[in-house]
């Protein structure tokens, strides 16, 4: 299928809600086509939570997304995941402890189980990964977790003939306090057009200061998602200018370094496609190291983007370690505009 070709195709619709109305979906015993939840219940099997400690003032969220509703479930390996025959979205666990097994044998497992899913279900096109890994910036043993986590992530990719560099799928990657390995994806039949940030320099083309695999990820990706709409997906975005950390040590400055890549990516969204994106309108994740610093972080949202901007009024807030140690907020988002790509 084409990535123009969604004729019959059913639409991919997602709504980000309070925890309270995405239950209510699915009061008639007949759930949604999946949703990521942010502070819910762990035992939804159409609702794979974040298990982070969710501070915004709303409380409890989930993005809900809505596809047909002919939705098969099914495992593959360590994947569980729903699919309609069109969309997929997969969810995977994996504590260390229990599986007696270190970051990269789990990361690689969890990757080459993943796209094992991919293929069983005809869904072959990744649109956007969410990882969430314990103590991600703890030594594990020589070598930092996170960069343990992109041995195994890219070993699986070049295994799978996987775009591992050009055309990697986008993501983020972030440290959750406790818990297992958290792995959720999207995926269609139509590739997604990823898309860099033209201040940044490409994760996997980072310098080998930053572990020995590159992370694998693209900045961002823009997908049809058929009913005439583009989703742009962002990938975590955080202060880095090149490669480097910025301001380090200064909440507020990383704070309004991190905004003007999310006005990067966006502008070059734009420019490959006839949809429209802007700041004020995403669906933000904002991800805090320091729960002190997030009315400090609210408060430069709203004044750069207005306290009753889209943005604002559907951020979701959550306490968590950033990829790098000298990172203090990271923000990653997803939105949808009627469009074409290719402007």
């Amino acid at each position: 299928m084409s990535a123009r070709d969604f004729h019959g195709v059913p639409p991919l619709r997602v709504e980000r809600l309070s925890l309270t109305d995405s239950l209510a979906l699915s009061a008639d015993g007949h759930a949604p086509f999946g949703a990521l939840g942010y502070g819910a219940p762990g035992n939804l099997a159409w609702m794979p939570t974040v298990n982070a400690r969710v501070i915004s003032d709303a409380g409890a969220m989930a993005d809900v997304w809505h596809a047909s509703e002919h939705v098969e479930s099914g495992t593959s390996g360590v994947v569980r995941w729903r699919c309609d025959g069109h969309w997929l979205l997969g969810a995977i666990d994996l504590d260390e402890a229990a599986e007696g097994a270190g970051l990269t044998e789990l990361a690689h497992r969890a990757y080459h189980d993943l796209f094992r899913s991919l293929q069983q279900t005809g869904c072959t096109h990744l649109l956007r990964i969410w990882n969430y890994l314990p103590r991600i910036n703890a030594d594990g043993g020589g070598l930092e977790r996170y960069r343990q986590f992109n041995l195994g992530r890219q070993q699986a990719f070049v295994e799978a003939g996987q775009a591992a560099f050009e055309g990697a799928p986008a993501a983020c990657a972030l440290g959750i306090h406790q818990g297992a390995l958290c792995i959720r994806f999207l995926a269609g039949r139509s590739a997604p057009m990823p898309l860099e940030n033209p201040r940044q320099v490409s994760a996997y083309h980072y310098p080998p200061t930053y572990g020995p695999r590159s992370p694998t990820f693209s900045r961002a990706a823009l997908a049809e998602i058929g009913g005439g709409d583009v989703a742009l997906f962002i990938s975590g975005t955080a202060s880095i200018v090149g490669h480097e950390s910025v301001h380090h040590g200064d909440v507020r400055a990383q704070t309004e370094e991190t905004l003007r890549n999310l006005e990067a990516v966006i502008g070059a969204a734009n420019e490959r496609c006839s949809a429209r994106f802007s700041l004020d309108a995403i669906d933000a994740v904002v991800y805090v190291r320091h729960v002190a610093d997030a009315p400090v972080v609210r408060d430069i949202l709203a004044r750069r983007l207005g306290a009753g901007s889209r943005t604002m009024r559907h951020a979701v807030y959550l306490e968590a370690d950033i990829c790098r140690q000298d990172l203090l907020v990271e923000i990653e988002a997803h939105a949808v505009a009627g469009g074409a790509l290719g402007g």
